[in-house]
Parts: C-alpha cells; sequence; structure tokens
C-alpha cells in the first residue's frame, strides 16, 4: 500500500509542477519557476510534517501521498542542479551562485517558518 499511496501522490505532484513550471518561465536565463517551486516545497513539507507530527491524527498512507509523493514529484533538486549548471556554462556566475544561495537559504528559512507555524 506505501508504494501505492507514494505513486498516486506523485503522479499529482509532477503534474502539478508541469503546470506550475509553464506558468512561470524563466526570466531573463533565472529559473523563477523552478526556485518558487522548490521553495514553497520547503515551506509546505516542514509543515505537512509538523502538523501530522504533533496535531493532526491521519492516515500514515495519506501522508506518505502527501509528504513524500505530492512533494517529492513537485519538487525538483536535479532540475535546479541542471539550471545551476547551464547558468554557469553560460558564464552566468552571479545569477548561478545568487541562484544557489536563494534556493538554500531562503528554502531553510521556508522550513523553519513551516515548522513554527505548525507547531
Amino acid at each position: 500500500m506505501n508504494v501505492y499511496a507514494v505513486g498516486i501522490g506523485g503522479f499529482f505532484g509532477a503534474i502539478v509542477r508541469f503546470l506550475i513550471g509553464n506558468v512561470i518561465p524563466p526570466h531573463n536565463g533565472f529559473p523563477i519557476g523552478t526556485l518558487t517551486i522548490n521553495l514553497i516545497g520547503c515551506f509546505f513539507l516542514a509543515w505537512f510534517f509538523t502538523i501530522t507530527a504533533k496535531k493532526w491524527r491521519i492516515n500514515p498512507n495519506l501522508i506518505l501521498a502527501i509528504g513524500t509523493g505530492f512533494t517529492g514529484a513537485f519538487t525538483t533538486f536535479s532540475t535546479f542542479s541542471v539550471e545551476t549548471v547551464n547558468l554557469i556554462q553560460t558564464h552566468q556566475y552571479f545569477v548561478a551562485l545568487f541562484y544557489v544561495l536563494v534556493s538554500v537559504i531562503i528554502g531553510i528559512v521556508l522550513a523553519l517558518l513551516g515548522v513554527k507555524l505548525a507547531s
């Protein structure tokens, strides 16, 4: 059952990621869509796992479907990595560094905020 829960959640997460990625195209080569998706994912996953551990009692398969499946497919480290490499290869070093720093620092801040709001 766990595999099905993750698979179903992943199916929907990948579709939502694809749709948002199409709505928010890169801006002057900067991958704003992927950044937005990943930052939303940082906040949501921290909030969701915290609230389901501390306040909400829901089916463990639903937690797997939403947390691991949906959010795992929605966010994308591989796309982030490839986009960073593309920025470096096109000699946009400052933009690549900015992308990495914003992704990591703001991602962690949003995850902390998600935990705080859920607690």
